[in-house]
């Protein structure tokens, strides 16, 4: 992938830590200007966790969108990090104007805002979901993808071509387990369909794309390991086995913005595996984890996703 998207420019809509991060700079391993948004910054950091708090929880976290950038650069791209509330209209049209102003114009549209983990109420009926809760998840995690798509569908309808991707939980529509999770996942799928129906006239594509067990930062918290001892936490969840980093997830995202026929696969929502498997990229590591194919093979579904809320709530008692 090496300078395969030179030239290009991509704004990752929450590029400060986990997918956003693992996409920013796979685009920035091809070469791309990658600008790398998000609330996260070294000149307005988060206030203090408390101690007893989730890892999930992203007050204190340590990453930030000028690390991404740092890195984007670091590895061959050019990285650019913009602090920017991606639910806030007027921030979304100054960074817009900002980008057709320095670039000419927006190749790719990563939308991976979420801030949902710390929301998310597992084992709890609707009837008794926060509803403060829940609007909140709809705002980070569905309108600022809309917001955002917006405006930079502006720019690339003027060019005649781009690409929209929506990052997601999973390819499938089953419900995945608590009420406003599941619309802001499931929305995110429906409305790069719709997008894609609208935006193929002009040349522009607009799809999701899910990774699988993603070894985020707080995924890695959360067990107790590292990027070099992950493998530890096989003991404690078999899933770590065929589980994946950020990277792999953003070169699946690199290999589609590099696809000149990418437009046929708007509309849909396509899996980190199955990309890997057409366009023949590997993880970090050299592996090409399969979580499809390990889904398969397991009893997934509502009460699988019960049984695993409460093993990790059972897991977090014992620490």
């Amino acid at each position: 992938m090496d300078g395969a998207l030179s030239g290009r420019v991509a704004l990752v809509a929450g590029a400060t830590r986990g997918a956003g991060r693992g996409i920013a700079l796979a685009l920035g391993e091809a070469g791309a200007t990658v600008y790398c948004t998000g609330r996260s910054s070294r000149q307005a950091p988060r206030p203090p966790r408390p101690t007893d708090a989730s890892p999930f929880e992203l007050r204190g976290r340590p990453e930030t969108i000028e690390e991404t950038a740092e890195q984007v650069s670091e590895l061959g791209g050019t990285g650019i990090a913009v602090r920017i509330d991606h639910t806030d209209e007027i921030q979304v049209e100054a960074l817009m104007a900002r980008i057709e102003r320095d670039e000419g114009c927006l190749d790719v549209l990563v939308n991976d805002v979420w801030g949902g983990d710390a929301l998310t109420e597992w084992g709890v009926p609707f009837w008794e979901l926060d509803l403060g809760k829940g609007r909140t998840m709809l705002e980070r995690g569905l309108l600022s993808h809309l917001i955002t798509s917006a405006y930079a569908a502006r720019s690339m309808v003027s060019a005649g071509s781009g690409l929209i991707v929506e990052v997601t939980d999973g390819e499938l529509l089953d419900y995945r387990g608590t009420l406003f999770y599941d619309l802001v996942k499931v929305g995110t799928i429906r409305s790069a369909h719709a997008m894609a129906e609208e935006l193929r006239p002009h040349g522009v594509a607009a799809l999701a794309v899910t990774p699988g067990f993603l070894r985020s930062e707080a995924m890695l918290e959360h067990f107790g390991v590292s990027d070099d001892t992950w493998r530890d936490a096989v003991a404690i969840d078999l899933n770590f086995v065929h589980s994946e980093t950020p990277r792999f997830l953003g070169r699946a995202v690199a290999s589609l913005a590099a696809d000149p026929d990418v437009l046929q696969r708007s509309g849909g929502v396509w899996s980190s595996w199955g990309l890997a498997r057409d366009y023949g990229f590997c993880d970090l590591d050299g592996a090409r984890p399969d979580w499809g194919a390990h889904a398969a093979r397991r009893p997934f579904g509502r009460a699988a996703r019960e049984a695993h809320r409460r093993f990790v709530a059972a897991f977090d008692d014992d620490r």
